[in-house]
């Protein structure tokens, strides 16, 4: 029993979006009134023993960091919230996601939950990236991904991919 706990449990919602590089989840622990704190430690000693380099914050708030400095594990906050601009906001997250991946980094990604905006920030990345050439197979390859269509909070931030794309790498 004990080494089954110290192995940690796996994030709710995770998922590959590029295998064994890249990954997706709920804020570890839960997000708001689901939060528990002990779920919250067992997930982060979860992803330091598979292997993670790196957790991302995409939260607009600092929730969490220091629990990520107090189990030892690398985080950067790179805060995105719902009302931000994505065409000024997004480009420096891929930035930093697409320098880490480049340096061998194996990095997860999360906000409070796995929910239409993550698919969209997804979407906006692999296109961003040269991943996919097209907004609708980014938004279908991330739907089958992710195994739900993706609402218009998802699809705006897609949209807005042709207007902010050009000047950001």
């Amino acid at each position: 029993m004990r080494n089954r706990w110290a192995q940690g449990i796996e994030p709710r919602n995770f998922m590959w979006v590029l295998k064994d590089q890249l990954a997706i989840s709920e804020r570890p622990g839960g997000y708001s009134r689901n939060h528990r704190p002990v779920r919250r430690q067992e997930e982060i000693i979860w992803l330091r023993q598979a292997g993670f380099d790196r957790v991302v914050s995409l939260l607009p708030t600092s929730h969490n960091l220091q629990a990520y400095d107090d189990l030892e594990v690398v985080s950067s906050h790179l805060p995105f919230a719902s009302d931000d601009d994505p065409r000024t906001a997004l480009a420096p997250i891929f930035t930093s996601l697409q320098n880490w991946l480049d340096r061998g980094e194996k990095v997860l990604l999360h906000r409070e939950e796995v929910g239409d905006e993550m698919m969209g920030i997804i979407a906006s990345y692999l296109l961003w990236s040269g991943r996919i050439d097209s907004s609708t197979k980014a938004v279908s390859v991330v739907e089958r991904l992710m195994h739900k269509q993706m609402g218009p909070a998802g699809r705006m931030l897609v949209a807005s991919y042709p207007a902010w794309s050009n000047a950001s790498h």
